[in-house]
């Protein structure tokens, strides 16, 4: 069967806007060296600090954020903010502002680490604390879960056995599904990377018009296939990233595109859950 988005619409469409600084690798917080993701790709291994990469992270918490926050509300465009929750916690105002405009709070960990590494106990410990700080934050308990790309073999069956409602670690389809790792069930609510922003710090020839370009030819395409079989587009954002004032541009353009289509629905991802839950119910299954 066929999942149908409310109201007909053609596409459902999530905007991810991926909230990491305050709590990426820095000697200050205790790790053993610098932050390796960088503006500039600059990157040296042992005990020091990166003072420069970290004004770039410090960047996306003071303007970046709420740039991309006002043009997100201009557009009245609901999205999920997956947050580390130690960045919140060095910035409540922001919080506050996400839930207030509507927004969602995702989950993206307590910090910007990398789960593989972690045994079972350790990783259901991250989880909790995440979930408590961000719920504390927000005032929202979290729904979902994005890890640092490399989830653990047990990172699933842990979300579902905490109450979780969706998972987003996936990148093998375009629709949720579900998945019962443990035997209790969760919704899988795949991901997208290259639609993500992440390619303008990793390769400096990917400009943001190439971005948008590349993004609305991933929109027209799953609207044109919309009519027989809705599916869904993530686009993933770092307020470090596209937020800064020539990025941001594009990101507009963008906004533009999307509310000026008929029959499209920006959703949060949690809302998508819902309407996916609600008209597929457990044990039922997509293709």
């Amino acid at each position: 069967m066929t999942l149908r988005w409310p109201q007909d619409a053609r596409i459902a469409v999530s905007l991810v806007v991926n909230l990491e600084e305050g709590s990426e690798r820095s000697l200050i917080r205790g790790d053993s060296g610098m932050e390796a993701v960088d503006e500039l790709g600059m990157f040296v291994k042992g005990p020091i600090r990166n003072h420069a990469n970290e004004s770039n992270y410090r960047f996306g918490l003071t303007c970046g954020a709420p740039r991309l926050l006002r043009l997100l509300n201009q557009y009245n465009c609901p999205a999920t903010w997956t947050v580390c929750a130690q960045s919140l916690e060095q910035s409540p105002d922001l919080a506050c502002a996400i839930t207030a405009s509507g927004h969602e709070a995702c989950s993206h960990g307590y910090r910007w680490q990398f789960q593989y590494k972690m045994d079972e106990t350790q990783e259901r410990d991250f989880i909790r604390r995440a979930r408590s700080s961000i719920e504390a934050t927000t005032g929202q308990r979290p729904q979902g879960w994005l890890s640092r790309y490399l989830p653990s073999d047990n990172t699933r069956r842990l979300l579902a056995e905490e109450g979780f409602l969706y998972h987003m670690d996936d990148f093998s389809a375009e629709t949720p599904f579900w998945d019962a790792p443990g035997g209790k069930p969760i919704i899988v609510l795949p991901y997208q990377l290259d639609t993500n922003d992440i390619k303008m710090w990793s390769d400096p020839s990917y400009t943001a018009r190439v971005w948008l370009d590349y993004v609305i030819d991933s929109f027209e395409t799953l609207y044109a296939e919309g009519g027989d079989s809705p599916g869904m587009l993530s686009i993933g954002i770092h307020a470090r990233i596209m937020g800064r004032p020539g990025r941001a541009r594009s990101f507009e353009t963008l906004l533009q595109h999307i509310t000026t289509r008929p029959n499209t629905w920006p959703a949060t991802r949690q809302a998508i859950a819902h309407h996916f839950a609600t008209h597929s119910p457990w044990p039922a299954r997509t293709p």
